[in-house]
């Protein structure tokens, strides 16, 4: 089919589905249009948020956030000081690395090298629902050599010898947010090899045969995040659902249900064509959405437990736009823990660990201090920006206890070696735990309060 008779095709589909459901019901009110936009706007949310990061790592070679396209590793070796200003609340324990891959033609194999000692490392996979489907790393694979292979949803083909792993993924485009552990600015040069012992490349490759046939590169629309957060969600949604096929099967009654409003894999979306009357109501679906969204928002305390897979969330789509909001691409709850604090710096405060009672890491812990509102690393005259297990020098009480003081002025020099500075006014201290107890998962362990020192 020519090409314009083809998009032609595809518009006159797209606007009849806002007047006719699917087999032949009746035309849709604007009570159900409002209905649905709300719906499936915070379906798309999430994915929409996720689109905002593949859009600048793949098509904006100018942009620093520029990954080299699919199937190529950017890795981040250096540890974070206060003059990274790029990303907020950001980890200064594990450097990232992020990989993007595009798995319509063939799935690709991820090959990693033995990672030596004891070094905690972790490849969290996503989907384009943003669900973590695939963990390669210490906790789940160990520290041993491995190859994987990733699978996209339409793959039949026969797994080759030399693969340890199988991961099927419900899209055809999925990402890495890889992240190796860092034991001080000493320490890069070791990361840079843990790094640089990750390899993508095409099964064909692995295998040694021929390619299969090429197909026509993804074109990625411009992000505009105005027109994610309107009615034009929806041409993001379309664009982005021809990567989902076939629909997992508890959601093609919801495909069908999307459907009635003119989303659907590929289909184009013009809110210019639409009835005034329509287009108000999506607009006002819209709206609804953002308000409940707003609403969770607020009652949701802790990222611990809105992260994970499919199975994990039980289809919690408001959860699921939740975790976007709150952190996207959250570690599961299995992978890492998180817990924090809001504090006044002009005031010395403690967090004091009870014996037996430090944070339960399988792997390591950390607390990492940050500005408050910006929320980045504060300059402080230790170069001291997180505190924690592998934190030198750190002193236990004497019944075997922990004690941490934070604030602004020093604790005395008996004290310094367990200080964490902060600015003078509120700060926010976050804690990690990187391979949490099965205590710290459920609640059992809590993390203890921040305590005011008396004067």
């Amino acid at each position: 089919m020519h090409s314009g008779i083809k998009q032609a095709a595809l518009w006159a589909l797209g606007m009849s589905l806002f007047a006719v459901e699917p087999g032949g019901g009746h035309a849709a009110s604007t009570a159900d249009v409002r209905a649905i936009s709300k719906e499936a706007y915070i379906y798309a949310y999430p994915m929409l948020e996720s689109y905002n990061t593949m859009y600048k790592q793949l098509a904006n070679p100018a942009g620093r956030e520029y990954v080299g396209g699919f199937g190529k590793f950017r890795h981040y070796s250096e540890a974070f000081t206060p003059d990274n200003k790029d990303i907020v609340t950001p980890n200064n324990d594990t450097p990232y690395s992020w990989a993007w891959l595009d798995l319509r033609a063939e799935p690709w194999v991820v090959s990693v090298a033995a990672v030596p000692g004891n070094r905690y490392y972790v490849q969290q996979w996503i989907d384009l629902f943003t669900f973590n489907f695939a963990y390669i790393g210490s906790r789940a694979t160990g520290n041993g050599a491995g190859n994987y292979l990733f699978a996209g949803p339409k793959w039949d083909g026969k797994v080759p010898p030399g693969i340890d792993r199988v991961f099927r993924s419900e899209t055809d485009i999925v990402l890495t947010l890889t992240r190796t552990a860092l034991n001080g600015p000493d320490d890069v040069a070791a990361v840079k090899a843990v790094q640089d012992g990750m390899r993508l490349q095409p099964l064909s490759g692995f295998t040694g045969t021929a390619p299969p046939p090429t197909l026509p590169a993804i074109v990625l629309p411009p992000y505009d995040v105005a027109k994610a957060r309107s009615h034009d969600f929806i041409a993001y949604l379309n664009f982005l659902l021809q990567f989902t096929q076939p629909p997992h099967p508890s959601e093609v009654g919801l495909m069908k249900r999307f459907a009635s409003i003119g989303i659907g894999p590929g289909l184009p979306f013009d809110a210019s064509k639409l009835p005034p009357e329509t287009l108000s109501a999506v607009d006002d679906g819209v709206e609804d959405a953002k308000a409940a969204l707003a609403e969770k928002s607020k009652v949701t305390l802790s990222s611990n437990g809105i992260f994970g897979s499919r199975e994990e969330l039980k289809n919690d789509y408001v959860l699921r736009a939740i975790a976007a909001e709150k952190g996207l691409y959250g570690n599961s709850l299995v992978e890492a823990w998180y817990g924090g604090y809001v504090g006044d710096g002009s005031k010395l405060s403690t967090v004091h660990f009870a014996p037996g009672q430090l944070p339960p890491a399988k792997f390591f812990w950390s607390m990492t201090l940050y500005t408050l509102p910006d929320r980045l690393l504060y300059a402080n005259p230790l170069k001291r920006y997180s505190i924690g297990d592998r934190t030198k020098g750190l002193q236990k009480d004497a019944d075997g206890g922990l004690t941490l003081y934070l604030g602004h002025t020093s604790p005395g020099p008996d004290k310094e070696s367990n200080w964490l500075p902060t600015p003078e006014g509120r700060y926010s201290a976050i804690g990690r735990i990187y391979g949490p107890s099965e205590a710290a998962m459920n609640g059992t362990w809590k993390l203890p309060p921040l305590q005011p020192v008396p004067r």
